[in-house]
């Protein structure tokens, strides 16, 4: 999946302040770079997310878990609910807590998913926040197409 024409903001936790807009080399930097950041999240919106009906990605640091999260807004059906979680309780490698959630927003008209990227098969501290955002998107592909096949 190309990320062009993406849009990054570095934010901080507890304001949501913008602490940095940051050009396409920041998707260079490695995912660690949350565990040394942990009052940031990084906030990113990229053309290439409508394909996976995802409207914005913002990537931190879960401060109780100590697990890198994606928290987006999936826009798809309220029905899908049951299928989302199932999804994701059979496709998220853990043999402890699953900190994800998937609340509907009826004002929004989406789902609201924090989704712990340690968990997703590939996942390495190592890799890069591209590497990272990739596998995301890949992830979410992949459970779009499922909840295709269900409907």
């Amino acid at each position: 999946m190309a990320l062009e024409k993406i849009y990054m903001e570095r934010c901080d936790k507890e304001t949501e302040e913008t602490i940095q807009t940051e050009s396409p080399t920041f998707l260079n930097t490695p995912i660690s770079y949350f565990q040394k950041h942990i009052n940031e999240f990084l906030y990113i919106e990229c053309p290439a997310f409508e394909k996976i009906k995802v409207d914005a990605l913002c990537i931190e640091m879960d401060d109780v878990f100590r697990t890198y999260m994606a928290l987006f807004g999936l826009k798809v059906k309220k029905k899908y609910g049951e299928e989302i979680k199932k999804y994701l309780e059979e496709h998220l490698h853990t043999d402890s807590v699953k900190n994800y959630s998937a609340l509907f927003s009826d004002m929004e008209g989406l789902w609201e998913i924090n989704l712990p990227l340690d968990y997703l098969e590939g996942f390495h501290e190592e890799m890069s926040i591209e590497q990272a955002i990739v596998l995301f998107c890949g992830f979410i592909q992949n459970l779009i197409g499922h909840l295709q096949e269900k409907n």
